[in-house]
């Protein structure tokens, strides 16, 4: 499988939409940014889920993500349409299964759902919701999935769950696409690369290439335990992106900008730097085993860098 490129949405939560103070004119900076991922073949344009800005909460435009999903769907006509992630916590799973269907009509089965367990604790203190710690959170995941994949499948699904619960609950329509809707699991612990095993199409994980390789490694061992074949998983990271005519200006351009909120020394593993640098630090992914990047591009409203990226590695 030949490595593909998808792209994370500036919907403002690193405050890349700082500056435009008409949020109309925020939300056609951001569609316009989809549309060009799509005119230059990027597979897939992802949502992020959190409800703030960082580093800190400010009073910046910031688009919730389910319904900007939904309107890119309707203004984009051939670019899949995704979530990098949700998180499960801030809605019932039985209604994101229903939201998910729904949004796999409206985009003429464009849809890919992303779900991950949830981790960014400011955001459920801020928006009251509670926060249980990281092992609750993974067995809240898996249950959820579980009845997701049930509404997605069956005619009226009953489930009887430690956390949730559903009774006969019908969800028509179930989407376009079949079986069901391309299911995403995103994390990075070991008890949530098992609920990937067992259950997603997708996986997402992230950090420099040895980090993720050795992610993909315990995952391959959860699909050897559970039946599952490895190689039935798409295998999925998130990287940053900044490119210059050479690297020190590639540096000084993720400097200046909006920084995404990356750990560790991003400029020995980002796609940070000139061509030559980007295409290096591309195949140490591949060799890695990854098979699509998600790419967030500290500039991406101003759309050059979304183009000549394509130029150079898509098209």
């Amino acid at each position: 499988m030949s490595l593909t490129y998808s792209i994370q949405m500036p919907q403002g939560y690193v405050q890349e939409l700082r500056g435009i103070p008409d949020p109309i004119e925020a939300y056609e900076t951001l569609t316009s940014v989809a549309q060009t991922a799509e005119e230059y073949g990027y597979t897939t344009a992802w949502a992020i889920d959190h409800f703030q800005t960082v580093p800190e909460p400010t009073q910046e435009t910031f688009f919730e993500c389910w319904t900007t999903a939904a309107a890119l769907a309707r203004d984009t006509k051939r670019i899949r349409i995704g979530q990098m992630v949700t998180a499960n916590s801030y809605r019932n799973p039985a209604l994101q299964a229903k939201m998910a269907s729904t949004l796999d009509v409206l985009s003429h089965g464009r849809f890919t759902f992303g779900i991950g367990a949830g981790y960014y604790e400011p955001d459920y203190r801020t928006y009251g919701y509670e926060f249980p710690e990281g092992k609750v959170r993974v067995r809240q995941l898996r249950e959820a999935v579980q009845i997701i994949l049930a509404m997605w499948n069956e005619p009226a699904p009953t489930f009887e769950g430690t956390y949730y619960q559903i009774h006969q609950a019908i969800n028509q329509p179930k989407g376009v696409q079949q079986p069901h809707i391309p299911l995403v699991i995103a994390g990075f612990g070991e008890r949530l690369l098992k609920v990937v095993a067992e259950s997603a199409n997708i996986c997402n994980t992230g950090g420099d290439p040895a980090t993720v390789e050795q992610k993909f490694a315990v995952l391959k061992k959860h699909c050897e335990t559970v039946g599952r074949d490895y190689e039935s998983i798409k295998r999925t990271t998130v990287v940053p992106v900044a490119i210059g005519e050479t690297d020190e200006k590639a540096r000084a351009l993720w400097l200046s900008d909006v920084i995404p909120p990356y750990t560790g020394d991003v400029f020995s593993y980002g796609l940070i730097g000139s061509i030559d640098t980007i295409r290096q630090r591309i195949a140490a992914y591949e060799a890695a085993g990854v098979q699509e990047l998600v790419l967030w591009f500290v500039d991406a409203t101003k759309l050059e860098s979304v183009r000549r990226f394509a130029r150079e590695f898509i098209q």
